[in-house]
């Protein structure tokens, strides 16, 4: 049996794949969300602030990320 792991945070990379942006629009696009959440530069954003900041359900962007 082979355990699968999900990761809970989310990178420039992941939001490139899921909004078509460049990587470094979705890096500012990323900063932008941690600063809403008030969170630190060494803070980790998760799949669920993500999806909660852009309206769109996480069973349309997991898909995306894990692939």
């Amino acid at each position: 049996m082979k355990l699968q792991f999900k990761r809970i945070c989310i990178y420039p990379k992941d939001i490139q794949r899921i909004t078509g942006k460049s990587y470094r629009q979705s890096a500012r696009m990323l900063k932008t969300i941690k600063l809403s959440y008030e969170k630190q530069d060494n803070e980790l954003l998760t799949i669920d602030e993500f999806c909660q900041y852009t309206g769109l359900k996480s069973e349309q962007v997991e898909p995306l990320i894990f692939g």
